[in-house]
């Protein structure tokens, strides 16, 4: 089955397309000029916590030739306030500095 086939039976069953979605109460806010990596960046921005939260082993660049860019700008335009923890130290719980309102993902 191909993923044409697959997108429009999905769309058949009732499923809206992504952007047709009610955008999070934080779209409010203007786009952040940077994904903040840290909890000083955070209170930089004036923000109190993150709703999604992306944690990467990769280094992070806000580009969109870098997927985490891409997805936390993506998450950004629907109204979530995202957070972004690029090669974490593994040893050290204190890298995950923030939990977030609704989600953390590893990408």
């Amino acid at each position: 089955m191909s993923a044409d086939t697959i997108a429009r039976t999905a769309f058949k069953q009732g499923t809206k397309p992504l952007y047709d979605y009610d955008k999070h109460w934080a779209s409010c806010y203007e786009p952040a000029p940077y994904l903040p990596m840290s909890r000083k960046e955070m209170d930089d921005l004036g923000w109190d916590a993150c709703d999604v939260i992306i944690i990467s082993g990769d280094a992070y660049v806000d580009h969109p030739s870098f997927g985490m860019a891409i997805i936390g700008r993506l998450l950004e335009s629907q109204g979530f306030r995202v957070g972004i923890i690029a090669q974490p130290d593994w040893k050290s719980k204190d890298a995950l500095w923030n939990s977030a309102n609704l989600s953390m993902r590893t990408a």
